[in-house]
């Protein structure tokens, strides 16, 4: 107790998205590492926790936005709350939305060092506009989180190793699942927010067949969703060796499950970052989105991207939420099904 006492407290913020989110817990984990006399109160949605649980000197503290922490005054309420629980020491606002910069304006008000994340606005604007684009790989998105903690004083250096080790199947897991045994396990995440950076369904599909019928192989399928589980299900039932995981398990028994994958092919969304905590090979499927903004999973090699090089028009968009310009989505219609298929293999 007494040396819990002792321990300085560092509130981190990262409301959203799951997959920026996923991103923090390599620089958490890593600051934490180092720096054993710290504690990190962690502020997210209160749906992501189990994606931190177990970690030491980490506490999760779920915010409410459409509840208790609604508007100012519930800001205001969760500021209030964090401040009777915690001595905060200093703030590493991760997220550097109205929502963060809110709250850390309140502390920073009763004398608490604020630190907030550099998006780079303007270097990724560069990158991405129609005419004159500057394309160069920016600074990933993980080492712009270590920066808030640096400019903190706290020394971060980053590697590659996996945060997490495997997890043992929970028990509804093994009752969908079953035993590994000497299976290859490949996870499929076909879909993402935005059209732009979803390969499509069809063409998916034809990797999902060329996968599934080699015997040794059991294909996952991710997604979340009604609609996504019933298109998901509707594949699992259509081949063989392949099971739709979508909807049938919590996160923190999804989890377990994509922590025993030996691949996982994904688009640019959450699951290449989910994956990637626990060391799983992805292959990432880019479109609209490139690794050069800074969104590639943690600890991930590029050369396990799958992409359309020689588009002048790519990257159009950061998140991929802006329609193709061009009209045909030539960065996703142009990947062959056998390009995906080839590094995803066993």
């Amino acid at each position: 107790m007494a040396a819990a006492a002792t321990r300085r407290t560092l509130l981190v913020f990262r409301f959203s998205a799951l997959g920026d989110m996923a991103m923090t817990i390599p620089v958490m984990k890593q600051v934490l590492d180092s720096q054993p006399d710290l504690q990190i109160v962690f502020v997210s949605n209160k749906n992501w926790g189990a994606l931190v649980e177990g970690m030491e000197r980490l506490i999760f503290y779920p915010a409410d936005f459409k509840g208790a922490h609604k508007g100012i005054p519930g800001l205001f309420r969760l500021f209030r709350e964090l401040r009777s629980q915690f001595n905060i020491a200093a703030v590493a606002d991760l997220h550097n939305v109205l929502r963060s910069k809110i709250v850390s304006t309140f502390f920073r008000a009763t004398g608490v060092r604020v630190r907030t994340i550099d998006k780079g606005r303007a270097e990724k604007k560069a990158l991405t506009r129609q005419e004159n684009k500057i394309l160069k790989p920016l600074s990933s998105t993980i080492e712009r989180y270590a920066m808030v903690f640096r400019q903190l004083g706290i020394s971060v250096e980053m590697g590659t190793k996996p945060v997490f080790s495997p997890r043992e199947l929970s028990v509804p897991a093994m009752a969908v699942l079953g035993n590994k045994g000497q299976q290859k396990w490949i996870g499929i995440a076909p879909f993402a927010t935005y059209r732009e950076k979803m390969y499509p369904l069809g063409k998916m599909e034809e990797v999902i067949a060329s996968l599934s019928s080699r015997p040794n192989n059991k294909i996952l399928l991710f997604g979340g969703g009604k609609n996504e589980a019933e298109l998901l299900q509707a594949l699992a039932d259509k081949y063989p060796n392949s099971v739709s995981v979508a909807g049938k398990f919590s996160l923190k028994d999804e989890l377990t499950v994509i922590s025993q994958l030996d691949r996982m092919v994904s688009m640019d969304s959450a699951n290449m970052h989910l994956a990637s905590l626990f060391g799983v090979p992805v292959i990432s499927v880019w479109g609209a989105t490139h690794p050069f903004a800074g969104f590639m999973g943690y600890g991930q090699q590029e050369s396990n991207a799958v992409q359309i090089n020689d588009l002048p028009c790519r990257p159009c968009s950061v998140f991929g939420n802006k329609p193709c310009f061009r009209g045909d989505h030539a960065c996703m219609e142009w990947i062959k099904p056998d390009q995906i298929t080839e590094k995803a293999g066993f």
